[in-house]
């Protein structure tokens, strides 16, 4: 594995004394600018590759929608193992146990690793059957088969390159983290239209460039952790041999597994049903996904901010400032949602248009959806900050319920409302599953703080 070395057993004081008594409106701020521009440039880069490969054709801009919940996949295990021993590390080192943040911090690393490998070696041997599985048409499948090549042979990297970001800004060195995942995604952008258009590599072009600005994230995350700019030791001296430490890992990570897991099971059930309706509903609802991502990787970019926060202060007991954050956070996303839902409500057909053009049906299916999900948009602050609440503060199974339930709740409910309205219950079933996902979030959330909050510190 990766050795990067760093000598000092503690975290400095001056950091420590930073999360613990910065006020808690700006120290979030100062986090989640960082975060959220590395979530936006992450989802952009994401849709451009939406965009770019949706000039070819529909059935090819309905690819990128299918291997979509593949690539899901990887960054779930990706995320399961960054945040699982951040969260871990982050609150040792507000107990300021820093020896044994550094070998959560060394062991992630190891399993990130170790996972990357086997996945690529399983989705290589199975990648044909993969993409039928995962909701290919007859049409999609050639181009879902080019594209997935390369997602494929970098999951290595892109597991790699999720822990050390979510290594980083557990730390609070959110900076860091943003800058390694932001090159990347910046250098895919540029790319995107010369491995497409200028080497005329179709489809294939877009994977090809995007393979080749995770190595660039990966290197440039991994360069953090050798010239010491880390207060996390990662090295091979400091793995541990115990299963207890793998167990204790991949349970805090439960619920980013769980998360993005059932988002890859949900996009299959998605594109199993949208195919029946052929490319253009395949397509349309991409390109609805992709751009709904980039919206919510603003309050994702927020919330990753704020965890940090939550890990350092409940690790040394102010939950004063546990409680601040949570409330703090709430309301200033709920806002800006809220903005985002009316501005995309009004837009929905034109924000379609940029990607297919000249195809009316991609444009009105595009265009139903959307605004349906702008309806329940505004709620997503609580189904965002509900399950990260949890997850910062170690309630692994709580934050397992809130991280599946929204996708949970699509999986069955995209399946009935197809099938009792057809087309159009395929474009309400996000909305509805919203609605019913944030009920549950809020109800569980609001026992939490009434009841048990702060027994167990």
């Amino acid at each position: 594995m990766p050795h990067f070395h760093q000598s000092h057993p503690k975290e400095p004081v001056d950091q420590r004394t930073k999360m613990l008594e910065t006020p808690v409106d700006r120290l979030i701020l100062s986090l989640a600018a960082p975060t959220i521009v590395s979530m936006l440039v992450t989802s952009i880069y994401n849709m451009a590759d939406t965009y770019f490969v949706s000039q070819l054709n529909t059935s090819a801009s309905g690819a990128v929608g299918v291997v979509f919940s593949l690539m899901a996949i990887i960054q779930a295990a990706g995320f399961t193992v960054g945040m699982g021993s951040g969260s871990i590390a982050s609150r040792l080192l507000g107990q300021d146990r820093g020896e044994e943040a550094d070998i959560y911090a060394s062991t992630g690393v190891l399993t990130a690793l170790t996972l990357g490998l086997v996945m690529a070696g399983l989705g290589m041997a199975f990648r044909e059957r993969l993409m039928w599985l995962l909701g290919s048409t007859a049409t999609i499948y050639p181009y879902a088969l080019d594209y997935a090549f390369y997602i494929i042979l970098g999951a290595p990297v892109m597991i790699l390159s999720f822990t050390l970001n979510n290594l980083l800004r557990w730390q609070g060195k959110a900076n860091l983290a943003v800058f390694g995942l932001a090159t990347g995604g910046v250098l895919n952008i540029i790319l995107d239209p010369v491995f497409i258009y200028l080497f005329d590599m179709g489809i294939g072009g877009a994977g090809a460039a995007t393979l080749l600005s995770q190595c660039v994230s990966l290197s440039i995350l991994t360069s953090f952790f050798l010239r010491k700019k880390s207060d996390l030791r990662v090295s091979p001296v400091c793995v541990s041999r115990s299963p207890r430490t793998y167990l204790a890992i991949l349970k805090q990570g439960m619920p980013s597994f769980f998360r993005q897991g059932v988002l890859s099971v949900a996009t299959m059930a998605l594109n199993y049903n949208a195919k029946l309706y052929g490319d253009a509903a395949v397509a349309a609802l991409s390109i609805v996904t992709k751009v709904f991502m980039v919206i919510q990787s603003i309050v994702i970019g927020f919330g990753q901010g704020f965890q940090p926060v939550l890990g350092y202060n409940y690790g040394a007991k102010r939950l004063d400032r546990v409680k601040e954050a949570v409330w703090f956070s709430m309301k200033t996303c709920t806002v800006i949602l809220t903005i985002c839902a009316v501005a995309g409500f009004v837009m929905a057909p034109h924000i379609i248009a940029l990607f297919r053009r000249n195809d009316a049906l991609v444009i009105a299916i595009g265009t139903r959806a959307f605004r349906w999900q702008c309806l329940t948009l505004p709620l997503g602050a609580v189904l965002v900050f509900g399950n990260m609440f949890f997850q910062s503060l170690g309630k692994s199974w709580r934050a397992v319920l809130l991280a599946v339930c929204r996708q949970g709740l699509y999986i069955p409910l995209v399946y009935l409302l197809t099938g009792c309205f057809g087309l159009t219950g395929l474009e309400r079933t996000q909305a509805v599953s919203d609605l019913l996902a944030f009920t549950l979030s809020a109800a569980v959330s609001a026992h939490y703080f009434g009841t048990e909050f702060g027994k167990e510190v």
